[in-house]
């Protein structure tokens, strides 16, 4: 488990008081149910190289808030953003609500989550 700095958790746990995170059991019931939206991978090039979740669309952190209006220029499009374990998610969501969007979802447990849950899987870009 990554250790992270004193000044990065507490900028996440602000952030996670302004969106709406899910678990990994939620997104199953609302993929299940074709309520689910996109999903999209916040996490970094070489993350999302390695394997992601299958249907998922790359829109890492770093890049996030300056190509989403191309990618999803309708603000209500439902969205569930995910990266390592639910900390860079809450964060680009909160920076997207910011930005006007409405209807976005941050995986708390994100990867490791995806992973463990038997969701389909992918690797490469």
């Amino acid at each position: 488990m990554k250790v992270h700095s004193p000044g990065f958790l507490a900028l996440v746990a602000e952030a996670k008081k302004r969106v709406h995170e899910i678990g990994i059991d939620e997104y199953k019931r609302l993929r299940e149910s074709g309520e689910a939206g996109q999903l999209v991978d916040v996490r970094e090039d070489h993350e999302w190289r390695t394997a992601h979740a299958a249907g998922a669309i790359h829109l890492s952190k770093g890049i996030i808030e300056r190509d989403i209006e191309t990618m999803f220029p309708d603000k209500n499009t439902k969205l569930v953003l995910y990266c390592g374990g639910g900390y860079r998610s809450a964060l680009a969501t909160d920076n997207l609500q910011k930005m006007g969007y409405t209807n976005l979802l941050s995986l708390d447990g994100g990867w490791r989550a995806i992973e463990a849950s038997g969701l389909p899987l992918e690797s490469g870009a």
